[in-house]
């Protein structure tokens, strides 16, 4: 058999193009802690892409607006709402922080021994009347008894310990907070400034990626990137949509039901509910705790409308905007979470659902080729 054989050199073209793929994976694996960042712009410059397509679409003088200009207009727009983010909704946080801790103090302040006294026999009288008495022995009883006055001097002396041992670090402490926010912020233009050059040169990257690939496997990689597309678009803009929409409905919810630091515990749920499942649980927790402090008709009010609002997300924000393909099980979901967590912490739980999106649409892509392709060897026979 000659060299020219079109299957030798089929043969020679993929074993070139694998070995080039095997060495781009082993310098991500080899560089695995500076991946983050670029899988971060990665992700950023995916989500500009369908406004930055529409940008370059519009016809100014029969001339199409350049990508550069368009992502240099997304950009400003960016800084303009972040600019009026802070503008107006962190002094409205700051606000309601502050009052926390006014709360907090006054709360502390006015905990005496006789106070802590009469919230003791409060409590010992709301347990009684539910069948749970406490200092008694037997069935249904429980042993022992709420010494707050032990729970106030244990709690103060500790907090004046901590405050004498770390006072002296109070320096170190402050340079520490200001490295990480100047580190933060370079990061955060650093990301940008990536996610712009990868928006930029959108075409060429994806041409280049294509001379990566034999020829004939060219239709199943667009297969294969079309549904990872379909499925990736729905897990990513579907969710930061729905947790627009989550974060909007729970402001209100709260403003109606009259609980107090209604727009800080609004924003948390917008944040926290990024993490599919886990966010959304813990944003209850102190919504329902804050609203069952003003009383449990509130508090049951509050559990209600959360149930309702994260009904309506999985009953109809998510057939609706992430659409039935871009769908993954609540288990592959948890899996992801968790992994994600134990290998890059709180960044890894965030990318996880969109890197199980991706495998999910591979293996998917793979099963369905392998069936295809057993049911025709079948129907051949």
């Amino acid at each position: 058999m000659s060299n020219d054989d079109p299957s030798a050199r089929s043969r020679r073209r993929l074993w070139i193009l694998g070995g080039l793929w095997l060495f781009v994976l082993v310098v991500l694996i080899a560089f695995r802690a500076v991946v983050m960042p670029f899988a971060g712009a990665a992700l950023i410059a995916y989500l500009l892409a369908p406004l930055a397509d529409r940008i370059t679409q519009v016809r100014i003088r029969r001339h199409s607006a350049p990508r550069w200009l368009a992502i240099i207009l997304i950009y400003v727009a960016f800084f303009f709402v972040t600019y009026l983010f802070f503008l107006l909704v962190v002094p409205q946080l700051y606000r309601e922080v502050a009052r926390i801790s006014r709360d907090a103090v006054d709360f502390a302040n006015g905990l005496t021994p006789d106070r802590a006294r009469e919230y003791g026999t409060s409590a010992e009288q709301w347990l009684a009347e539910h069948g749970l008495n406490l200092g008694d022995s037997g069935s249904g009883a429980i042993a022992g008894s709420l010494d707050f006055e032990t729970l106030l001097r244990e709690g103060a002396h500790n907090v004046s310990m901590w405050l004498r041992e770390n006072l002296g670090n109070i320096v170190d402490i402050t340079r520490q907070v200001v490295s990480a926010v100047l580190a933060g912020v370079f990061m955060t233009f650093f990301v940008l400034m990536v996610a712009a050059f990868f928006s930029i040169d959108a075409a060429g990257i994806r041409r280049y990626v294509r001379s990566m690939i034999p020829p004939e496997y060219t239709d199943d990689v667009r297969r294969l990137v079309a549904r990872i597309d379909r499925s990736l678009s729905g897990v990513v803009r579907g969710q930061i949509t729905i947790c627009l929409v989550n974060g909007v409905l729970t402001f209100l919810g709260l403003t109606l039901l009259g609980v107090k630091f209604a727009f800080l515990l609004a924003f948390l749920a917008t944040m926290l509910s990024l993490v599919p499942i886990f966010g959304s649980i813990i944003s209850s927790v102190p919504i329902v705790a804050i609203a069952l402090s003003q009383g449990w008709k509130t508090g049951l009010g509050a559990l209600g409308w959360i149930v309702g609002v994260h009904a309506l997300e999985a009953y109809f924000l998510n057939p609706k905007i992430m659409g039935t393909a871009a769908r993954i099980h609540p288990l592959i979901v948890a899996f992801a979470l968790i992994a994600g967590e134990r290998t890059f912490g709180l960044v890894g739980a965030l990318f996880a659902v969109p890197v199980a999106a991706i495998a999910v649409g591979c293996f998917e892509f793979l099963r369905q080729k392998a069936q295809g392709e057993a049911i025709r060897s079948l129907s051949g026979d």
